[in-house]
């Protein structure tokens, strides 16, 4: 869980939609694919953080769930209902995945809290999120890019309103999201395989070829 404060990148004017918008998927899809379809030498993987012990916390966990169940082609999920990235494992996750994945480009994935008239809300920025901070935690800081979605409101009890926030907010804009994902998803170009040095240093004469077959 996040704060709602100044978590997106100096360079780079966060895109926030609600998520009854009519064109808030569209909006989505779009500024996320731009984010990503030219990473064809990177891979792809989406950090869902949250645990499904508290409502409120429960909107990464869901997203990555929903996602899990769909054919990914590009990316790769962490973080379900089933097995979740949250506070006490975020560290070792972390370390798994840049030792499981080649140049691994991240979007994290987390609620937040924020203003009334904010809840609701979803962002989508460049920069990492800074899990916890709602709460008052000192955890990494996750992700090349983010997406957060505001689901209570913040500035006291935080526990307390997160335990209070309401299911039907938090399922609805885990679909949103994950629709979101999952069309970028399908849209975006295979991954090229990095050649490594000793392949291309590699004399033509070692290079296996196939044999012609006579008729």
């Amino acid at each position: 869980m996040s704060t709602n404060h100044r978590l997106f990148g100096k360079s780079l004017t966060p895109i926030r939609v609600h998520m009854d918008e009519d064109d808030a998927k569209s909006t989505l899809v779009h500024n996320l694919f731009t984010h990503t379809n030219e990473l064809t030498r990177r891979e792809l993987v989406i950090v869902c953080i949250g645990t499904d012990r508290s409502t409120g916390d429960s909107l990464g966990p869901l997203i990555g769930t929903k996602l899990s169940e769909r054919k990914l082609q590009r990316f790769h999920v962490y973080g379900t209902l089933e097995k979740p990235v949250h506070a006490v494992n975020l560290a070792d996750r972390m370390k798994e995945i840049e030792q499981s994945h080649y140049r691994p480009y991240i979007l994290a994935i987390d609620a937040c809290l924020g203003r009334v008239n904010s809840i609701g809300k979803i962002s989508l920025a460049n920069g990492p999120v800074q899990p916890g901070a709602a709460v008052n935690k000192q955890l990494p800081a996750v992700g090349d890019i983010h997406i957060t979605g505001i689901v209570n409101i913040g500035g006291m009890m935080e526990y307390f309103v997160l335990q209070n926030t309401r299911l039907f907010t938090v399922m609805k804009m885990a679909d949103t999201i994950s629709d979101v994902i999952y069309s970028v998803d399908q849209q975006l170009p295979h991954r090229t395989k990095p050649t490594s040095l000793l392949e291309n240093l590699k004399p033509n004469i070692f290079l296996k070829t196939k044999k012609e077959t006579p008729f």
